[in-house]
C-alpha cells in the first residue's frame, strides 16, 4: 500500500490522474494544461503506468493515457475515492475545463484510429448512422 500512497502523494500526478478520469488524452495536451516540459510529464506518467493507475497507447509518435483502476480491490478503492475528492477542486476544475476547449470540444475532438470513445466524448453527428430498415 505504500506505493499506492507514494503514487498518489504528488500533486502533479494527482492532476494527470484526474485529468486522464474517463478519457483518452495524448501527452500533448498534458504537457499544454499543466503548463510543464513533456520530458517531466513522461517520467510521472511511466511512474503511474508502473504502479498500474494508468495504461497508455502509441500513435505514431504520440503517447496517449488513460485511467486503469489497479488490480487491488484496496488500491482501486483509494485511487476511486480520491479521484472523486479532488475533481471538486478548483485547479482540478480548471484542469479540465481547459482540456475540454484544447481537445475535447466539438469541432476540435479527433477520434484516434481504433480506439474506443466514451459515450460521453461522441458528438451527435459522430453517432453511428444506420439507413432506415437495416436494423
Amino acid at each position: 500500500m505504500h506505493k499506492v500512497f507514494r503514487a498518489l502523494g504528488d500533486s502533479t500526478r494527482l492532476r494527470l490522474l484526474n485529468l486522464v478520469n474517463g478519457r483518452e488524452v495524448c501527452v500533448c495536451f498534458l504537457t499544454e494544461i499543466l503548463g510543464i516540459n513533456q520530458p517531466k510529464i513522461s517520467r510521472h506518467l511511466a511512474y503511474l503506468r508502473r504502479e498500474g493507475f494508468v495504461s497508455a497507447r502509441r500513435e505514431g509518435k504520440w503517447m496517449h493515457y488513460r485511467l486503469q483502476l489497479p488490480h487491488e480491490y484496496a488500491a482501486a478503492k483509494i485511487l476511486r475515492m480520491i479521484l472523486d475528492e479532488v475533481a471538486e477542486e478548483p485547479r482540478m476544475r480548471h484542469d479540465v475545463a481547459h482540456l475540454n476547449a484544447a481537445c475535447c470540444s466539438p469541432g476540435n475532438y479527433r477520434v484516434p484510429e481504433n480506439a474506443p470513445v466514451p459515450a460521453e466524448l461522441l458528438r451527435p453527428e459522430d453517432a453511428p448512422v444506420f439507413p432506415r430498415g437495416s436494423i
